[in-house]
């Protein structure tokens, strides 16, 4: 758990209270990820180096071929 974080939820959050979505922390050196609707388990976390990467190939998963998965 990391208490200090300062937790920013998707501005993708679904209606509601917004509690469909991933919270980000940024910790200096890495970036933590959580599930909005278990704050409680233990998140991701990635070197800050790798964050942006790691975006980008979420947004490239949208595009269409052969073992493109969408996740919904």
């Amino acid at each position: 758990m990391i208490p200090q974080a300062s937790w920013k939820k998707s501005s993708f959050s679904g209606g509601g209270e917004g509690n469909d979505c991933v919270e980000i922390a940024d910790l200096d050196t890495h970036i933590a990820v959580r599930d909005s609707k278990d704050p409680a388990r233990t998140p991701l976390t990635f070197p800050a180096t790798a964050f942006a990467p790691f975006l980008q190939a979420l947004k490239g998963a949208g595009t269409s071929g052969p073992g493109t998965h969408h996740a919904s």
